[in-house]
């Protein structure tokens, strides 16, 4: 599972991200892709899923965002 979740995550990265508006980016540091690949990679597929998850989430406006490493 965890290797499937990182495929996902590189394939969006590589093949999906570039479709983005250039008004839409993360307002958090490291991207969240970025945080993805770490969490799951430091935790675990359900673990570090559920931060990831959690961590898009609050990537909106309404969020201050910065710097956010994976704890």
């Amino acid at each position: 599972m965890k290797k499937l979740m990182i495929a996902g995550i590189r394939f969006y990265r590589k093949h999906l991200s570039k479709y983005k508006l250039p008004t839409q980016h993360c307002i958090y540091t490291p991207t969240c892709s970025e945080y993805g690949l770490e969490a799951i990679e430091k935790y675990g597929a359900l673990k570090g899923g559920l931060l990831t998850i959690w961590r898009i989430l609050r990537c909106n406006p309404f969020h201050r965002g910065g710097y956010d490493p994976v704890p």
